[in-house]
This record gives structure tokens, C-alpha cells and sequence, in this order.
């Protein structure tokens, strides 16, 4: 959280990413972070990879739902029939799959907001 507040501070009003690029103010590129895993000599790792194993834990392990997460990886959900319906972002629920999700990859950061994952 002292991150996210961080960044909240450094906020330009044009831009509405928590992890600007340095340039033109868009989300980082996964280049950018592949060269990030590089620089720690993790050519073992990545940036896919993170977000698969993400997607692979909602799938096989939780009961949030399909949508939930690939709204949480930025996928576009649903058809355009879909789309013009969902109005909401899930964000209270989705704060709490990624709380159970940070629990998860480690177990020993037990936030605050922490609640039991629903297994399958």
C-alpha cells in the first residue's frame, strides 16, 4: 500500500495506469519488465508466465468466477452485446481475489483485507 500511495502522489491527471512508462505515460510494456527479470538474471521467469500462473490458480484452485478474473488481466470479457451491458468493474470483489492471490504466491504476507480462498 505505501507503494500504491506513493504512485498515487507522483499521479499525472492525464494518465490513468498505477505503473506509468517513462515516456508516453502507458502501462509498462512486457518488454519493459521482461528487461526488469533480465537485469535479475531470471532468464527462468517471464512476464507471461506470472500472469498464466495467475489465471491457471483462479481456474483450478477458487471458485471466483471466469469473468472476475480476466477482468483483473485487462481481457475483454464477453461479446460486444456483453459489453454494453456490464457496467460495473467488480473492483470489491476483485480486491479480494487478489488479496487471496498475494496470500497465495506468499503465504507468509497476510494483508489485511486477507479472506479464505474458495476452493473448489
Amino acid at each position: 500500500m505505501t507503494i500504491l500511495q506513493g504512485m498515487k502522489a507522483l499521479r499525472l491527471d492525464d494518465v490513468d495506469v498505477v505503473f506509468p512508462g517513462v515516456r508516453d505515460h502507458k502501462p509498462l510494456s512486457d518488454m519493459t519488465l521482461t528487461a526488469v527479470l533480465r537485469r535479475m538474471k531470471r532468464d527462468d521467469l517471464t512476464v507471461h508466465g506470472f500472469r498464466s500462473t495467475f489465471r491457471d490458480w483462479t481456474a483450478e484452485t477458487t471458485d471466483y468466477p471466469q469473468e472476475m478474473a480476466e477482468m483483473a488481466l485487462a481481457h475483454t470479457v464477453g461479446n460486444k452485446v456483453e459489453a454494453a451491458y456490464r457496467r460495473g468493474d467488480m473492483l470489491e470483489k476483485r480486491r479480494a481475489m487478489m488479496e487471496a492471490w498475494a496470500v497465495h504466491a506468499e503465504p507468509t504476507q497476510l494483508g489485511p483485507n486477507a479472506t479464505p480462498v474458495p476452493h473448489q
